[in-house]
């Protein structure tokens, strides 16, 4: 997980503050708190920063976490099936105390994914385990993705994260130019 990924550095603004409880909820009580989990939003607003930080705060509690990118979940699950160890691949996904999965819009139109997934996602969810998913859409808008997976990602709390308004921005320049040991005036801040 990358390291820069953590709460402290989530700049937190109107646009993203649901989103930030809601991770933060998960983190302090995983599995018990908005089980799932599925933040959508736009590129670059976010999402991925909030499930690292989940993850960082989840391992610090001496949890299991695993973080993958759909394209992984995907590639990791042919090739079980590929090689014969299927039992192996679930046994790692589903033995995790928290599945953080980003960009689960990948898995349209690959049946062979979905079913792999909705098996892992039920036996996560029934041993009560966390489960975190981001998007760049709603679940309801994951049109292609069969009924059952959409309606169990719909299941727990569904947050958009929105682009920040010009304060939000701001503070995210602040931050960075701060974080690189820089400071640029007001109006450069403003102009960018």
């Amino acid at each position: 997980m990358n390291q820069k990924y953590v709460f402290e550095r989530f700049i937190v603004g109107k646009s993203n503050e649901l989103a930030h409880a809601a991770a933060l909820a998960v983190s302090e009580r995983p599995g018990l708190a908005y089980n799932p989990l599925f933040l959508y939003s736009g590129v670059g607003l976010g999402k991925t920063h909030l499930l690292h930080a989940i993850g960082h705060r989840i391992m610090a509690k001496g949890l299991s976490v695993i973080n993958a990118t759909t394209e992984q979940f995907t590639n990791e699950y042919i090739k079980s099936i590929r090689d014969g160890n299927t039992e192996e691949f679930r046994n790692r996904y589903r033995s995790a105390d928290v599945l953080l999965l980003d960009d689960i819009q990948f898995i349209i139109g690959k049946e062979q994914t979905q079913e792999g997934f909705f098996h892992t996602f039920n036996a996560l969810h029934m041993a009560s385990r966390q489960i975190v998913i981001t998007s760049d859409r709603p679940a309801t808008a994951l049109t292609l993705l069969e009924d059952r997976i959409s309606s169990r990602l719909a299941g727990g709390l569904v947050v958009d994260i929105q682009p920040p308004d010009i304060e939000t921005r701001l503070a995210i320049l602040n931050a960075k130019a701060g974080a690189s040991g820089q400071s640029f005036p007001e109006e450069v801040l403003q102009y960018l």
